[in-house]
C-alpha cells in the first residue's frame, strides 16, 4: 500500500522470518558461528536459547539456508506439542527415511543405519528443534537418547534445540541433568542496543528498495527503541504501522509522534521510563550496609516523576 509512496519495491517490516533480513550483530554472529561450528564439527548437541522476538527463527532459516547450499539433510521440528511417537514419525518423514514400522526400535534401527550410511559418505545430518521449552520431559529424553547415535570418535547425528529462556531453566531440573551434561555449545540471541535499531531500520529499507532517503527522522528511530526495547519483530510491528500511518497523512518523513502514536495505538510502554522505575525501586529496596538509605531512594522517585511530568508536557522533549 504504501511501497510507491516511500520508494519500495517490498514491505521491510514484515514479521516473517526472511533470512534475506537476517541483522548481524556481535550477538548474532557469534550465534551463527556457533551453530555452524557446531554442526561442522559433529559435536553433536547444540543449545540457541533468546527472548520472543529476538530472531531465533529468522536465524535458523538462515543456518538452514546454509545447509541447503552445503547439501545437508535436515530435519526441521517447529511444533513441539507431540509426543515420542509423534516426534519420531515427524523427524523420519522430514528427513525423507522411509519407515513402515510404527516399533520405536525400528525406527531408531532405520535412523542409525541411514546416519551411518551419510557418515560413511561424508556427509552430516541435522536435527532442529525450535520452541524446545514446550516439550514434554519424555520427548527432551528422546533427544538426549539421540546423542548416543554415535562412532567411537563422532557423533552421527548433530542436534540443535532452540527455545525461550523458561528452556534453560528447564534444563537446571535434576531429572533433565543429563540431557544438560550433553550440551556441547551454547548460544543465545538479543534485543538491539540503540545504535544497532537505527542500523537495523536502514538495513530492512535497503533491502526492500530504498534510494537511502530518510524515512524516519532520528528521534523517531529512538522512540522506535524506547518503545520496542530492541526486540526486532516489535520493532517491524511499530515501523509496519508508522509507514502506513505516515502514508495516510501523506507525509514523508515518520516522525516521533507518529511513533508515540502507534505505540499507544498498541498498548507498548516506554522501556526507558520502565528501566527508571525499575532502578528506582531496586534503590527504595536496597539495604542499609549498600549506603543507600530511604531518603535517597525517596530522591530519586520525586526526581523521576519531575521527569515524568515534563515528558508529559512536551512529549518530543521529555526523554529518559
Amino acid at each position: 500500500m504504501y511501497k510507491e509512496f516511500f520508494g519500495l519495491r517490498a514491505n521491510p517490516f514484515n514479521v516473517n522470518p526472511d533470512p534475506r533480513y537476517l541483522f548481524l550483530t556481535r550477538h548474532t554472529e557469534e550465534a551463527l558461528a556457533c551453530l555452524t561450528y557446531g554442526i561442522q564439527s559433529r559435536k553433536g548437541f547444540v543449545l540457541l536459547t533468546g527472548e520472543v522476538g529476538t530472531g531465533k527463527t529468522t536465524l535458523l532459516n538462515k543456518l538452514m539456508e546454509w545447509l541447503r547450499v552445503q547439501q545437508v539433510a535436515t530435519a526441521f521440528i517447529f511444533n513441539s506439542r507431540m509426543n515420542v511417537p509423534q516426534f519420531l514419525e515427524y523427524m523420519m518423514a522430514d528427513f525423507g527415511i522411509p519407515c513402515d514400522s510404527k516399533s520405536k526400535s525400528q525406527i531408531l534401527l532405520k535412523l542409525y543405519n541411514w546416519l551411518l550410511d551419510r557418515y560413511r559418505a561424508g556427509e552430516t545430518a541435522v536435527l532442529i528443534v525450535d520452541e524446545a521449552q514446550n516439550l514434554s520431559d519424555e520427548v527432551l529424553e528422546e533427544i538426549r537418547m539421540m546423542t548416543n547415535l554415535e562412532t567411537f570418535t563422532e557423533k552421527l547425528l548433530q542436534i540443535v534445540v532452540v527455545g525461550q529462556p523458561e528452556l534453560e531453566q528447564r534444563l537446571k531440573n535434576p531429572n533433565l541433568r543429563q540431557l544438560r551434561q550433553r550440551l556441547t555449545l551454547r548460544a543465545k540471541t538479543h534485543p538491539l542496543t540503540t545504535e544497532e535499531t537505527r542500523a537495523y531500520v536502514a538495513q530492512r529499507l535497503r533491502i526492500a528498495g530504498s534510494n537511502g532517503q530518510p524515512v524516519f527522522d532520528p528521534e523517531a528511530l529512538a522512540a522506535i527503541h524506547r518503545f520496542s526495547g530492541g526486540i526486532p519483530r516489535v520493532v517491524n510491528l511499530i515501523c509496519e504501522h508508522c509507514l502506513v500511518s505516515a502514508f495516510v497523512d501523506r507525509q514523508k518523513i515518520v516522525t516521533s509522534s507518529v511513533v508515540e502514536a502507534v505505540a499507544r495505538d498498541f498498548d507498548l510502554g516506554d522501556t526507558s521510563i520502565s528501566a527508571g522505575v525499575a532502578v528506582a525501586s531496586a534503590a527504595a529496596e536496597t539495604q542499609p550496609s549498600e549506603k543507600l538509605d530511604l531518603v535517597s531512594a525517596l530522591k530519586t522517585l520525586v526526581s523521576l516523576a519531575d521527569r515524568l511530568r515534563e515528558s508529559e508536557q512536551d512529549p518530543k522533549e521529555g526523554k529518559l
